[in-house]
């Protein structure tokens, strides 16, 4: 049984909303760590109704703008890989490779100017969404990319009211961004 339909864990994500003063928690990832200063992303927890049942949702939520770059390189590198096959970028790295550092200095470059072509000729578009997982291991997954400049404590309380209430309205329109753009 997934935990997050328990009743039992359900209460508790509800004292620990309450100990907070918030209608969420922030789930301590891996990663937090080291990107503390981010404000384009959050992981969190809330409860919801799910199909009439009371459910713990667990919410990635993020930027339109990380979304896009995150899109925009991962599309770079495919690329890249198809120069330079058997490429592995630096942060997919387990030590075990084998690459050359000329082999690293022309991927690099490369990848460099794929996305700079890629953001110019605006070959990548977003646009707000929520895409719900029912299969998560823990309740139910949410990816929700939103256009804010940054995630924080007022957007999430927002989205999560809204989205209980059947009242969230996402944006349709098509986004593209660039990584020279200054942030608004």
């Amino acid at each position: 049984m997934n935990p997050g339909f328990d009743p039992e864990e359900i209460a508790q994500l509800k004292n620990e909303c309450k100990a907070e003063r918030l209608n969420f928690i922030y789930v301590d990832d891996e990663l937090e760590e080291e990107e503390d200063e981010n404000s384009e992303h959050a992981h969190v927890q809330f409860v919801g109704f799910y199909k009439e049942k009371e459910v713990i949702y667990d919410a990635l939520i993020y930027t339109l703008r990380l979304h896009h770059s995150t899109l925009v390189y991962d599309a770079a590198l495919e690329r890249v890989q198809k120069e330079i096959p058997g490429y592995i970028s630096r942060d997919e790295r387990t030590g075990n490779e084998n690459i050359s550092e000329e082999d690293d200095e022309e991927a690099e470059l490369l990848l460099t100017e794929f996305i700079e072509e890629i953001e110019e000729n605006e070959e990548i578009t977003v646009r707000e969404h929520v895409e719900v997982d029912d299969e998560f291991e823990y309740g139910v997954g949410l990816e929700v990319g939103l256009n804010k400049t940054e995630i924080n404590e007022k957007v999430i309380n927002d989205f999560i009211l809204r989205f209980n209430t059947g009242r969230l309205q996402l944006d349709p329109t098509l986004y593209s961004f660039s990584g020279s753009e200054e942030e608004d």
